[in-house]
């Protein structure tokens, strides 16, 4: 089995909590993912959130929240599921299932951010087929089914 460091994009695109919802938005825009992690500060990146573009959807568009003045830490989620780049990718496999993720941040013991695991990057990489077919299913169910 793979270890996680393996399968994870390094070094993501990461935003503080005080940047203004738009520019996250815009991070994921140009980057081309769905998460973008919310770290301390760009010296320590220790991880202490991470907003999604559903958070976006939710938490800023249905409740109409501007986000030219909406900071991230409004919209953030704190409790960061995360694993460690030593971890085997069963491990963080079990954790997007049982929490219905679609992306993982990989940290270092002090928590500062290494990477990030998406289903894509499982898809491509983890040589499972069956298994990430049967994780993306169990992901997708709504809550409580």
């Amino acid at each position: 089995m793979k270890k996680c460091s393996e399968i994870m994009t390094k070094n993501p695109v990461c935003c503080l909590p005080n940047d203004l919802v738009s520019k996250a938005a815009d991070m994921m825009k140009s980057e081309h993912v769905g998460s973008i992690p919310v770290v301390e500060n760009e010296q320590t990146k220790k991880l202490i959130g991470i907003v999604t573009d559903r958070d976006l959807t939710l938490r800023i568009v249905a409740e109409g929240l501007d986000a030219q003045s909406t900071k991230v830490e409004t919209v953030m989620t704190r409790k960061v599921v995360t694993c460690s780049a030593e971890d085997n990718l069963q491990k963080a496999l079990d954790a997007m299932s049982e929490n219905q993720l679609r992306r993982i941040p990989i940290v270092d013991d002090d928590n500062k951010i290494l990477g990030i695991i998406s289903l894509a990057d499982v898809a491509m990489h983890g040589n499972h087929p069956k298994r990430t077919a049967a994780m993306v299913k169990e992901i997708s169910q709504a809550s409580g089914a």
